[in-house]
């Protein structure tokens, strides 16, 4: 899986750093659901991939901010 081909993200370290962090969490989840622990494993998928759409969403609102100031 790779990061992005979009220019106004592929020199984001933070945006980066998140997505290595989503696909070690997903592979950590799937060693959870072999040893049946699905509660715990669907919990850290969530929690582990949505760091990266809160990211995005604070740098669109941070760009809608700057937008409404000048």
């Amino acid at each position: 899986m790779e990061f992005t081909q979009q220019e106004k993200y592929k020199d984001n370290i933070v945006l980066k750093l998140s997505f290595e962090f989503a696909k070690d969490i997903v592979a950590f989840s799937e060693v959870l659901q072999e040893l049946k622990k699905f509660t715990f494993a669907n919990q850290i998928i969530r929690s582990g991939t949505s760091i990266g759409a809160n990211i995005k969403k604070r740098r669109m609102r941070k760009a809608k901010l700057i937008l409404f100031t000048k």
